[in-house]
């Protein structure tokens, strides 16, 4: 039973692709109904589990003034909503009151998801909290720039405020600058996008120093859950996801659990979170780089070794004591996004990735991202348009061959004629 009487309370998972579908199995793991509001053709619409939002028509995942009499019009009594995206977050954050007492969130306030969302904002906040972070360095105006210590810092890199509005436009999760003539080129092209940006110092190390500490944080201000990983390996290359990471003990991560629970304490934070840090190579220290506020792509992961945040989130919504997870979760466990993890193999030099064998006896022990025996369809899809993909590159190598004067071979990636 729950606070409200009721023993099945449904969710709703407001997210899409690779984090609404791993949200989706965590409900289904947890044993609790779960309805999914994404587009009809989105990976997740591909899993055994999936079921549209009840009602003439489902949600497609649009958090606008539609879906909100989407929400009054549904036929459920009551359901408790789960964020699998930032401007999800923000806006579950602040239902209009009438929907208040039938779709249940456990989430922090507006203005706190605002600080950790907005990057030039957290940047703020955290050298105001003594919180290790790299330095951090807003732009909004040209004079902002010509105030970066270029001299001082390792490496400099644009990236967002806003990651979502960025990633669509841009492609990207940032850009390098070499130095001031070319972040103010990048910084006037961005700027005529609408895009806000930020400068950051480069914390020296590899992928392999950035480290992942994930978890719940209760009404009361318990940590009910935490799990720690590492990343192996990255696709794409400087700004993309993990491709393999691997579970590790909290003890490995040194002060960033005793830094992510001040962070979080300071802001009175409720809800689901994935906070990401570096390993300074220079003096060992864990950096904040960011947190998200939502469930995120290695969700699933971390329910399959123990921690499982959205049964969390479904539990605090309703009122409902939380049920911590124990902290000696299983240590060396893999999980890998197969797709992207095979590129990055293939173009790391082998000193940097070891031999593959071990690369495949890694495969072969991990959790794999999308790809599920009780639930393979959506797998299946993600094979069948790599596949696809490959069919039509070789078509266009071979119409390329054909084209090219009679004695010379046409140029394709990685070869000269």
């Amino acid at each position: 039973m729950n606070a409200h009487g009721d023993r099945f309370v449904p969710a709703i998972v407001v997210g899409f692709g690779q984090t609404g579908l791993g949200t989706l199995r965590c409900l289904r793991l947890a044993g609790i109904p779960a309805y999914i509001a994404c587009p009809a053709g989105d990976l997740a619409a591909r899993s055994r589990w999936y079921r549209p939002t009840p009602g003439p028509t489902a949600w497609d995942g649009k958090c606008d003034a539609a879906a909100l009499e989407l929400l009054r019009s549904m036929p459920l009594e009551r359901a408790v909503l789960i964020p699998g995206a930032d401007d999800a977050a923000l806006w579950l954050a602040d239902l209009p009151h009438d929907l208040r007492g039938r779709f249940l969130v456990s989430s922090s306030s507006p203005q706190t998801l605002a600080i950790l969302q907005d990057k030039a904002r957290f940047g703020e906040h955290l050298a105001r909290s003594g919180i290790p972070h790299p330095r951090t360095f807003p732009i909004r105006r040209r004079g902002d720039i010509d105030a970066i210590p270029f001299g001082e810092l390792d490496r400099v890199f644009l990236k967002p405020a806003n990651s979502q509005a960025f990633s669509r436009i841009m492609g990207t999760k940032g850009i390098w600058a070499r130095n001031r003539t070319e972040l103010e080129a990048i910084w006037r092209k961005l700027e005529r996008h609408g895009l806000e940006v930020l400068a950051q110092e480069y914390v020296p190390g590899s992928a392999a120093d950035h480290y992942f500490v994930d978890g719940f944080r209760d009404r009361r201000g318990a940590l009910t859950g935490l799990f720690a990983r590492r990343r192996w390996r990255i696709f794409p290359a400087d700004f993309g996801n993990s491709s393999y990471c691997r579970s590790v003990p909290l003890e490995d991560v040194g002060n960033a659990v005793g830094s992510l629970d001040a962070l979080l304490a300071g802001l009175d934070y409720r809800g689901i979170f994935s906070a990401e840090f570096k390993r300074d190579a220079r003096d060992g220290s864990f950096r904040i780089l960011e947190v998200n506020t939502r469930a995120w792509w290695y969700v699933e992961f971390a329910a399959r070794c123990g921690v499982n945040v959205c049964r969390m989130a479904w539990q605090d919504a309703c009122g409902l004591p939380v049920e911590a997870s124990p902290r000696t979760y299983p240590v060396g466990a893999g999980c890998v996004n197969l797709p992207g993890d095979i590129i990055t193999v293939r173009t790391q030099p082998r000193s940097a990735r070891g031999p593959l064998y071990r690369i495949v006896g890694q495969w072969a022990r991990a959790h794999f991202h999308v790809f599920r025996l009780d639930d393979p369809r959506p797998g299946l899809s993600v094979a069948w348009q790599i596949m696809g993909r490959l069919v039509r590159n070789a078509g266009q190598r071979v119409r390329a061959a054909e084209a090219a004067p009679a004695g010379e071979t046409a140029a394709t990636d990685g070869t000269t004629t």
